[in-house]
């Protein structure tokens, strides 16, 4: 089933009482510099100072009442990691985190104070998914993807209708790309929205996964970035078809 603008209205209306509808405002900094109007949404005023608590809560609250009580596994060293397991203890959902060995501890004690039990497996990303895949079959727990998940796209996208709804004039979104969910989402939102708004996509020169993918070149980079969050070397099956479709062009920058 395709993902809809009406999926994203649906998740908005589905979190809308357990997240913070984020600040936005105009960066008059960011808009001197540019000679561009700039405003920015403020998703560091979530909980867990992130914008992935919006599609791990979607994907929480879409699970049936037996997925519930087995409980969640969810594979990341970071936000999503956090937003999974703050919210799964709210919902009194049992959550399995998978981080990659050599994870920094303060994010290992973070998520396990926010109560999730976390698990060390794998000395990359992918090895680290091929261990969630094997205690996710093992235990029969269901999967909260940080990205390539519809409920979890769906959830990320309300961010453009929040943004829209405040500034309706915005001509433009550049939108950070790891895996691919939230552009994805808020692409979906905002085109549906506004149909000639431009969507920009922006990626780390050395994690330009989904320009890769979309330009169908191989993949260069790899190495250490201040950009970690969207250090993605495979971006997602489901969002890479979205980006496709509707980001009208993704920009690569240096470090």
């Amino acid at each position: 089933m395709a993902l809809t603008y009406k999926d994203i209205q649906d998740a908005e209306a589905r979190i809308k009482d357990s997240l913070v509808n984020t600040p936005a405002t105009h960066s008059h900094t960011l808009s001197a510099i540019t000679g561009a109007k700039v405003f920015l949404k403020h998703e560091i005023f979530q909980f867990t100072a992130a914008f992935k608590e919006r599609g791990a809560l979607n994907k929480l609250l879409s699970l049936t009442d037996a997925e519930r009580k087995t409980g969640v596994i969810a594979m990341s060293a970071g936000n999503h990691a956090q937003g999974v397991a703050y919210h799964a203890k709210r919902l009194g959902i049992p959550a399995t985190i998978v981080m990659p060995e050599g994870s920094p501890f303060s994010k290992i004690v973070n998520t396990e104070r926010l109560g999730a039990h976390v698990v060390l497996a794998g000395k990359n990303f992918s090895e680290t998914t091929a261990a969630t895949e094997e205690m996710r079959t093992q235990n029969n727990l269901t999967l909260v993807h940080p990205f390539d998940d519809e409920a979890v796209i769906a959830g990320q996208g309300t961010i453009a209708l929040e943004f829209l709804n405040a500034y309706p004039d915005l001509e433009g979104l550049l939108i950070p790309i790891g895996g691919g969910g939230l552009i994805a989402g808020m692409a979906i939102a905002a085109k549906e929205i506004k149909p000639d708004i431009q969507i920009i996509g922006v990626q780390s020169e050395e994690y330009p996964g989904m320009k890769s993918v979309i330009d169908a070149q191989p993949f260069t980079g790899g190495g250490s970035t201040v950009a970690e969050g969207i250090a993605v070397k495979e971006p997602g099956q489901i969002t890479r078809k979205i980006v496709d479709n509707l980001v009208d062009d993704i920009i690569v920058v240096r470090e």
